[in-house]
């Protein structure tokens, strides 16, 4: 057997359990559960047969994204999903022995990029409260990490930091590349592209796969500097991006209204399912993000099984530290949640 670098032999890769879910309520991976716009179908459709056959064009992709969030197109770059984008920034930033900060639970992903690179990893645990470890990190950064990633909301804790707080500590660490991943900006309305976009060490991670609907498309977002922005782009293929993304991509930011929509509707859920699960006397915890993490009493790993024999996935959060007993669960439409409720009331009964 031909082996693979050392870093390769040794990585444990990050593995989400996606088959046979669709026939069922998916709580599980903070997907939208209506899908997008009608536009973006009909975009869709509309694409002429030749066009299967031919390389994708990316012209407007970027700028209209651009002009979504308000920055001039050269801050920005398109990516096969937040993933590829995640990778570009090891491959083009991640140097071996060097050091990669990030907190702890956060999204699995990351991990395995900086062992495939051969860097340091160093996690900051969440306080039992939930609550961002500031002062660690802050103490962390003054031995001049590499990277520090930083999911805000964290997936899958909830925890959100105030935008201020996060350029603070990229202006205390300008040897540092500070990535901010916002996979779920839009149900929070909280940003650091309007402050932190001319400072030369923060990009921005943000995505089309959660309230847009296009999670089986693959498109994200690194918005960003643009001297970063070029940098990630030296390190990604010239056709990542399928057509149909890009179609689809092009619709989706057309229809703000649609997004929106959807957005209002997951939070007066999120409100209400809150309410409910605390009803029960159940522990719950989410400041931001269509998620929450919820802790049923007794056996989490049952729980999750008996919810899904009623046709609903959650995702337990089994040996993760700080969280384990807990479950993740998706906020969905108002409808699905009381879906949730009805199942989990009788779950969670004595």
């Amino acid at each position: 057997m031909i082996r693979a670098r050392a870093e390769v032999e040794a990585l444990t890769p990050y593995v989400a359990p996606l088959e046979g879910r669709r026939p069922m309520l998916r709580l599980d991976f903070n997907e939208s559960t209506v899908g997008p716009s009608p536009r973006v179908l009909e975009a869709i459709r509309s694409l002429p047969p030749d066009a299967y056959g031919a390389y994708p064009e990316y012209a407007g992709l970027n700028a209209a994204y651009a002009e979504s969030v308000g920055v001039p197109e050269r801050h920005v770059e398109a990516f096969n999903g937040v993933d590829a984008a995640i990778r570009a920034i090891f491959d083009a930033y991640g140097e071996k022995g060097s050091t990669f900060l990030t907190t702890a639970p956060t999204f699995g992903y990351y991990a395995p990029c900086a062992q495939q690179q051969g860097m340091v990893i160093d996690e900051v645990l969440y306080p039992d409260d939930l609550r961002f470890p500031l002062g660690a990190i802050t103490r962390k950064l003054e031995s001049r990490p590499r990277l520090l990633f930083i999911c805000n909301p964290n997936n899958p804790t909830g925890t959100l930091v105030e935008p201020t707080t996060l350029v603070a500590l990229a202006r205390s660490a300008a040897q540092t590349l500070v990535v901010v991943d916002e996979l779920y900006v839009a149900f929070t309305g909280q940003s650091v592209v309007p402050l932190a976009r001319e400072l030369a060490n923060v990009v921005a991670l943000q995505s089309l796969s959660k309230a847009a609907g296009l999670a089986a498309l693959r498109l994200g977002f690194a918005v960003g500097h643009p001297t970063i922005v070029e940098r990630l782009r030296r390190v990604t293929g010239p056709y990542d991006i399928n057509m149909f993304a890009v179609v689809a991509g092009k619709a989706a930011l057309a229809d703000p209204a649609y997004t929106q929509r959807y957005v209002a509707d997951v939070l007066a859920a999120r409100e209400w399912t809150i309410g409910e699960l605390r009803r029960l006397g159940v522990r719950c915890a989410g400041e931001g993000g269509n998620y929450l993490l919820v802790w049923p009493p007794g056996d989490c790993e049952g729980a999750v099984r008996a919810l899904r024999d009623q046709g609903i996935l959650g995702r337990s959060m089994a040996k993760k530290p700080v969280i384990d007993g807990s479950f993740r669960l998706t906020i969905g439409t108002p409808a699905d949640m009381q879906r949730f409720v009805s199942a989990f009331s009788t779950v969670a009964a004595p």
